[in-house]
């Protein structure tokens, strides 16, 4: 029984073969994620006499290309949380961490789970790509909200609950919302309470009428286009159509 562990981390990973007893095959060496060096470490690897088992921590997405390339040459890989093996056999009084100690401790955590040690499998590319869009929108979506509630809180500051004025949803083809092309007009609460409900009831008639017409819908999913630029750009389109 051979236990090799792969302590991983950016760029390089550390690697230490133990057997039963405590037996050190080897001493803990550093292996680059090179396409030669993990073609040296697989041939290593199946230089080792008797049963093989490679075992390493989940760490992101650093342990990928070493465990499909194992995966890949036919040895067996498993990767495990690391939570399962920091909490195998610790030492809860002395705390020392290299990546030689680390190694060890992995390698010894696959000699006692040697039975139950679940065999990796490379995930699927459609499935690899979604989990990696999914983070991403994750992300951007925090950004996104972040923005938006430090724009309201300015905003509150000299038009309070502006953005509060419209119950329409948002706009399904780009989010857009219509409270934003409302203060891009009007940014101050003054700038409403000036203006008289005769000058402001010709913008919703415009709209009104602009709705009417079959380019409305289009226009209207343009980028940073409102109701009033909307019914503005769609009387253009008639007059250089007659």
């Amino acid at each position: 029984m051979n236990a090799v562990e792969i302590d991983v981390s950016k760029g390089k990973s550390t690697v230490a073969v133990i057997q039963p007893f405590g037996v050190i095959i080897t001493e803990p060496f550093d292996v680059l994620h090179t396409d030669s060096s993990l073609k040296e470490l697989v041939k290593f690897i199946k230089s080792l006499s008797g049963e093989t088992k490679v075992v390493m921590e989940y760490t992101g997405t650093y342990y990928e290309p070493i465990a499909n390339a194992l995966h890949n040459a036919g040895i067996f890989v498993s990767v495990v949380n690391p939570l399962l093996i920091d909490d195998y056999d610790t030492n809860r009084v002395k705390k020392v961490k290299t990546d030689r100690i680390d190694a060890l401790k992995i390698a010894s955590f696959a000699l006692g789970k040697w039975i139950k040690l679940l065999e990796y499998t490379p995930a699927e590319t459609v499935r690899k790509t979604l989990k990696m869009m999914n983070r991403q929108c994750i992300e951007l979506n925090k950004i996104l909200v972040m923005q938006k509630n430090s724009f309201i809180a300015l905003l509150d500051c000299c038009f309070p609950n502006a953005n509060t004025l419209f119950t329409s949803p948002h706009r399904e083809s780009d989010g857009h919302e219509k409270w934003v092309d409302f203060v891009l007009k009007f940014p101050h609460a003054n700038a409403v309470a000036k203006l008289s409900t005769p000058r402001l009831k010709p913008h919703n008639e415009m709209d009104s009428l602009a709705s009417r017409l079959p380019e409305y819908e289009t226009v209207m999913s343009m980028y940073n286009v409102g109701k009033v630029t909307c019914s503005q750009l769609s009387l253009k389109s008639e007059m250089l159509q007659g």
